[in-house]
């Protein structure tokens, strides 16, 4: 891992962006912003999950009239998600959201800019320049590769709104192509000092559109890359959060919520380890709020050792298995005890986890 790019730090409400805090999980609602109290519903609903800032599509005055409802009873910062009509952005400024995202290529004139730009400072309210690869201004440059032509319209919207005395700023430049987007990300990195926020847009379904913001989000994070994130897919938003939390988890960078290790299954297992491994996650996710590691294996022989680093797990052989803490075995269960005697296991060490943290915060 590359050590983390510094980078200016911003606020967005009352969650600290960039200067080395924590890499920020955000989402966008996929509601009618005009239905308040659904729009509201799933800005609950995602804070659950964990998600930390929110993003709202803005598409004309309605919606932006109706931020002013959602703003008041919503749990999370929210960002205004403005393209074309610059008055939508003053609109939500005045609503009181907590960021605005505006798109160069879509919001051309300086004029326009500029008074979004006045309005915003004034309220400090910070401002994400989002570049994506298919909203890019036309240009005489066609033969320009994308990635360059997104760093060079992020910097002529960076080099406007320091012109306007504004500094409160964050960076995206976005594409569905993965080399393009990590080119782009690597080449403004080096040149400013913004907090960048990083995403693969478009992504697709979940199954490929996981994989494709696994490869291209943590490909940048890896390079130490990023301020906050959000991972596109076309499903539940929900589902784009925990799949962020998943990439932060592998990367070690951030850990929410329970990790399973489970193996693959070949012919050399004796038990239906993938139906094993499946209940074992349904058990897992009542739990979102423990970051104990579970592995779920299949050889007695190699398990516990394959899986030393896990907190507590299963290691299955013909009709018994072995339950393991921090790669020792503890005891030996037949085949109709396996998953009780697995949850007793990971219930015990929690009521021990937090015994003594409740312990620790009483001295």
């Amino acid at each position: 891992m590359t050590p983390r790019r510094p980078s200016k730090a911003i606020r967005i409400g009352d969650v600290l962006i960039g200067g080395g805090a924590p890499i920020v999980v955000q989402s966008m609602t996929k509601t009618d912003t005009r239905d308040v109290a659904a729009t509201v519903a799933q800005i609950n609903q995602l804070a659950e999950h964990g998600c930390e800032i929110v993003r709202i599509a803005v598409p004309d005055m309605e919606a932006a009239e109706a931020l002013l409802q959602v703003k008041r009873k919503s749990p999370l910062p929210i960002i205004a998600d403005i393209h074309f009509d610059y008055r939508l952005a003053l609109s939500s400024l005045k609503a009181g959201v907590d960021g605005l995202r505006l798109n160069p290529g879509n919001i051309r004139d300086p004029e326009q800019i500029a008074k979004v730009v006045r309005e915003a400072k004034q309220r400090q309210t910070p401002i994400r320049i989002g570049v994506n690869a298919g909203s890019l201004s036309p240009t005489p440059k066609s033969l320009t590769p994308i990635s360059e032509r997104m760093v060079d319209a992020a910097l002529a919207q960076i080099r406007l709104l320091e012109e306007l005395g504004f500094d409160l700023i964050k960076v995206s430049l976005k594409a569905f192509d993965i080399p393009t987007t990590i080119e782009a990300y690597r080449k403004i990195a080096n040149l400013i000092s913004y907090p960048l926020h990083v995403g693969i847009t478009e992504a697709g379904l979940p199954g490929a559109g996981t994989i494709r913001n696994a490869i291209g989000i943590g490909i940048l994070l890896s390079e130490g890359i990023g301020d906050t994130i959000r991972v596109s897919l076309s499903a539940d938003p929900c589902e784009e959060v925990e799949t962020a939390y998943e990439i932060l988890k592998s990367l070690n960078i951030r850990k929410r919520g329970p990790t399973l290790i489970s193996c693959p299954s070949c012919g050399r297992a004796e038990v239906d380890i993938i139906s094993l491994a499946k209940a074992v996650d349904e058990v897992l996710k009542q739990m979102p709020y423990s970051t104990i590691k579970v592995a779920v294996m299949g050889c007695v022989v190699n398990g516990p050792g394959e899986a030393k680093d896990a907190d507590v797990g299963i290691a299955c052989g013909k009709g018994k298995a072995a339950i393991f803490a921090k790669g020792k075995v503890v005891k030996i269960v037949t085949e109709t005890d396996f998953i009780s005697a697995l949850v007793s296991e990971i219930e015990s060490l929690s009521s021990h986890r937090t015994n003594r943290i409740r312990g620790e915060n009483s001295r």
